[in-house]
């Protein structure tokens, strides 16, 4: 039988701009993701407990970094620009593709000596 695995490694990754300024991260994917589902980014902020207004200076602060926008008003609501919908997908593949790899790394290098 094998043995049940004690601990585990986390990781987490965002992109920064050269002065060490958050552009994206998984904050910013799952408040895009909410906005996409929800339509809406008073909606994203009501599921999510946040202000509208820190919905709306995280979404325009990463616009203003990357230099593209992410979100636009379309009627009462809000919906992903294609970039912003490209962007959500490559950073879950990034995210996915990194925690494969870490975990595939701890259990080679880490886990015989932790258990």
């Amino acid at each position: 039988m094998k043995e049940k695995a004690v601990f585990a490694i986390r990781s987490k990754i965002w992109i920064e701009d050269m002065e060490g300024k958050v552009v994206f991260g998984l904050g910013r994917y799952r408040m895009l993701k909410m906005i996409d589902r929800l339509g809406s980014m008073h909606a994203a902020a009501k599921e999510s407990q946040m202000s509208y207004r820190a919905v709306w200076m995280r979404i325009r602060t990463s616009e203003e970094r990357i230099g593209r926008p992410l979100v636009v008003r379309e009627g009462k609501g809000s919906k992903l620009t294609p970039f912003a919908d490209k962007l959500i997908k490559q950073f879950n593949r990034l995210h996915t593709l990194v925690a494969a790899e870490s975990d595939e790394v701890y259990h080679s290098l880490m886990a015989d000596h932790l258990s």
